[in-house]
């Protein structure tokens, strides 16, 4: 075990505190760095230096074939990493950065870390929408590749509290800037262009959401009219690298087994969960449901979670993995779990959902 540095992030601090100064410095000498985002917190490492980014896979025993986003501080910066992007692009990037969307585009050779892109020609490329991620990063003057800051399967960090009961000991520190915003990853993207004119077959381009999250697929259409914006399946081919994070493992898992009811009729659903955790309860099993406020004293078990509300999605979405910890708290070990509507934000959701209880979903 290591010793992880704990720096509390105070309204009061000045251009360059402490925690700023000793953070940066972490970072370039090839050390690990937890740091919130306004999606989730992630865990950093110089994306350039190989040994720097081991340090994350091992932290967190995340699989080797699985790529890094890598985040920065300024638009420029993505010139020194990637290919330079097609004009759709660019306009995602004057709509959403800074901001919860994720590009990824052709890698330039040698400037990172392969284990960053997993042995992927491409990289994700970010730009967080948050004050001390922004800070951090342009004082460390390196690209920071940074994957969510748990234990890999483990629901994501949207607290420092989150970090430090995951990977306490395990990371060189821990930035605590108070709770994010969003409380999903970024939505990542990536844009296939339209072949040239003439050319046999052509086609025109195609943006592919290759992990829906803060930004919704009915905001990147607004963005891009006339551009096709294709949402991928939510798991891919077992055998196949994924292309981006969040696309092939179980992810944001409580401990307990955790399976997802989804239904047209909110009174079947409801019916069916309540059945599920009578028969648990009966077995002996400690018992846990998730659910909305809207249904909250509809369900009986040993402990009931209403996360957020069926009228506010973002709601749900911002306390979604804090909601699938306490299941964990509470010593839960059988989790039944009500789907949500799928439009706008609510996709991002039931995506981290379904991973969540390892595509186990009953429809009634």
């Amino acid at each position: 075990m290591r010793m992880t540095t704990y720096w509390k992030v105070a309204a009061a601090d000045g251009p360059r505190p402490e925690w700023l100064q000793e953070a940066a410095q972490v970072l370039q000498e090839g050390g690990t760095v937890a740091f919130p985002t306004e999606t989730v917190y992630g865990l950093g490492a110089d994306a350039r230096q190989t040994a720097a980014v081991e340090q994350i896979f091992a932290a967190k025993g995340r699989p080797s074939d699985n790529p890094l986003i890598v985040h920065i501080a300024d638009r420029s910066q993505l010139e020194k990493l990637a290919a330079s992007p097609d004009e759709a692009v660019s306009r995602l990037l004057d709509a959403f950065w800074p901001g919860p969307l994720t590009v990824v585009l052709p890698v330039k050779p040698g400037v990172l870390s392969p284990l960053v892109t997993a042995g992927l020609s491409t990289v994700g490329v970010r730009m967080p929408d948050h004050p001390v991620a922004l800070r951090l990063i342009a004082a460390a003057g390196c690209p920071v590749a940074a994957p969510s800051a748990n234990r890999s399967g483990r629901p994501s960090p949207t607290q420092a509290s989150h970090v430090l009961e995951d990977l306490g000991g395990r990371i060189g520190g821990i930035v605590d800037g108070g709770p994010t915003g969003v409380g999903l990853e970024s939505t990542v993207v990536e844009y296939v262009p339209a072949a040239p004119e003439g050319e046999a077959g052509a086609r025109a381009g195609v943006l592919h959401i290759l992990r829906p999250g803060g930004v919704t697929a009915a905001q990147l259409r607004a963005a891009l009219p006339g551009v096709t914006v294709r949402e991928t399946a939510h798991r891919e081919d077992a055998a196949a690298a994924p292309r981006a994070p969040g696309m092939k493992y179980t992810h944001y898992a409580p401990r307990g087994v955790m399976t997802l009811v989804q239904g047209d009729a909110p009174e079947r659903v409801l019916a069916r969960i309540q059945r599920e955790l009578d028969a648990a309860r009966a077995r002996g099993e400690r018992t846990g449901v998730l659910t909305y406020r809207e249904h909250a004293g509809a369900l009986r078990a040993d402990h009931v979670v209403a996360c957020g509300s069926l009228g506010d999605l973002e709601s749900v979405a911002h306390g979604l993995y804090a909601a699938l910890r306490e299941f964990d708290e509470v010593g839960a070990d059988f989790i039944m779990a009500e789907a949500c509507p799928e439009e706008g934000i609510g996709a991002a959701i039931m995506n981290r959902m379904r991973k969540a209880a390892g595509d186990t979903v009953i429809r009634v």
